[in-house]
């Protein structure tokens, strides 16, 4: 078996950090004016301004802890283990 540099648990939890990240720039689009000169004061929400920036940082935040956490090593043998 190859060695890969993050375990499962690495990329599960950059695989959430990504999903946080997109739901965060979501929540930030839209609101725009209808006829595009008008002017729409939803763009000023506090979802659009604290919240969804808030989510989107904690995403990228996750993406450090996944790629720096160190991956637990489960030797399953006792030929791994006298490797090591």
């Amino acid at each position: 078996m190859k060695d890969f540099a993050f375990g499962k648990e690495n990329f599960i939890l950059i695989a959430v950090a990504v999903v946080l990240i997109i739901i965060g720039f979501a929540m930030m689009s839209g609101g725009g004016s209808p006829d595009g000169v008008s002017f729409n004061p939803d763009i000023f929400s506090q979802q659009r301004i604290v919240v969804a920036p808030i989510v989107a940082v904690l995403g990228f935040a996750l993406v450090v802890v996944g790629i720096l956490r160190k991956p637990k090593d489960t030797p399953t043998s006792d030929a791994e283990k006298n490797k090591a």
